[in-house]
C-alpha cells in the first residue's frame, strides 16, 4: 500500500472542508449578526517506519512516519461586527457581550441578528415580536414580547429596548450553530444565564453586522487552494510511482 497517496488524499478531503468553510464565511458577509468560523487543522496518524539494522531501537531512536491531515475543529470567532444605523424602529444591535434569545418551534435559541418584526395574531391589537423568519423574541424571563400596535398607527416601541432578554455564556465560543444565524448552548458553552448589563449596550434602529473580514477570507481561500493543488499532486506522484513500480515485477 502506498502510504503517500493516502495521506495526499487526506489533504484533498481536509482543504476541501476548509474552503466550504471560507467560502461560507464570504457569502454571509453581508449577513446581519453573523459570526465568521475558523478551520483549524491536525495532523494524523504516525507510525514506524521499517529500518534496516541488526539491532533492536529504542522508542526515541524510530523512525516515525506520519499519514495525512484533518480538519479537527470550526471554531467560532465572536468578535464585534460594526454597528449600522438601519433607521427601522425595531431594528436592535447589541454591542459587547451577549445574545437575543428567541423561540423557534418550541425551543429556545440564540442570535445576535435584531433585525425584528411584528407578527399579528388573533385580535389586530396582539402583536408579537418576531425574527425575519417567525421566531418569537423573548424577554430576560423568556416570555414572548408583546407589543402595542393598531391599524394605521405608529408601532409603540417607547421602552421596547428594556423589555429584550439579553444572555451570556461563560464560554460563546462553545455554542453550537444552528440554521437561521442561531446557536444553542453545549456542555462546552454553559448554560445560559441573564447578561450583566454592564457588559453590553442595546442601540435601537441599527444593525450588527458580519464579522468577517473580506481581506482574510480570500487569504485564507488561497492558501487552502494551493495546499488543494500540493495534495493533488502528491496523490498523482503517487499513482505514478506505484505504476512505475508495478511495471518493474512484470
Amino acid at each position: 500500500m502506498n502510504n503517500a497517496f493516502y495521506t495526499g488524499a487526506s489533504g484533498l478531503r481536509a482543504h476541501q472542508y476548509a474552503i466550504d468553510i471560507t467560502s461560507h464565511n464570504l457569502v454571509n458577509s453581508n449577513t446581519y449578526g453573523y459570526k465568521a468560523t475558523k478551520s483549524e487543522f491536525r495532523d494524523l496518524l504516525y507510525s514506524n517506519m521499517d529500518v534496516n539494522i541488526n539491532r533492536e531501537l529504542a522508542d526515541d531512536e524510530k523512525i516515525h512516519a506520519g499519514h495525512g491531515v484533518m480538519l479537527s475543529n470550526q471554531d467560532l470567532l465572536f468578535t464585534q461586527g460594526a454597528l449600522y444605523n438601519s433607521g427601522y424602529e425595531l431594528d436592535f444591535a447589541i454591542a459587547g457581550e451577549g445574545l437575543f434569545a428567541i423561540e423557534r418551534n418550541g425551543q429556545i435559541e440564540y442570535t445576535r441578528n435584531g433585525s425584528f418584526d411584528l407578527s399579528i395574531e388573533g385580535q389586530i391589537e396582539d402583536a408579537y415580536l418576531v425574527t425575519a423568519d417567525g421566531a418569537y423574541v423573548l424577554d430576560s424571563n423568556y416570555e414572548r414580547i408583546q407589543v402595542p400596535y393598531k391599524v394605521g398607527n405608529s408601532i409603540q416601541t417607547e421602552g421596547l429596548k428594556e423589555r429584550l432578554g439579553v444572555f451570556g455564556f461563560s464560554n460563546s465560543y462553545g455554542l453550537l450553530r444552528t440554521n437561521y444565524n442561531s446557536f444553542v448552548p453545549t456542555e462546552v458553552s454553559g448554560e445560559a444565564q441573564l447578561a450583566n448589563k454592564g457588559v453590553y449596550d442595546i442601540y435601537e434602529r441599527s444593525l450588527e453586522r458580519s464579522n468577517v473580514d473580506i481581506a482574510q477570507e480570500f487569504a485564507d481561500v488561497i492558501v487552502s487552494q494551493k495546499a488543494y493543488q500540493f495534495s493533488a499532486r502528491v496523490v498523482t506522484t503517487a499513482d505514478e510511482i506505484e505504476q512505475v513500480v508495478n511495471s518493474l515485477r512484470k
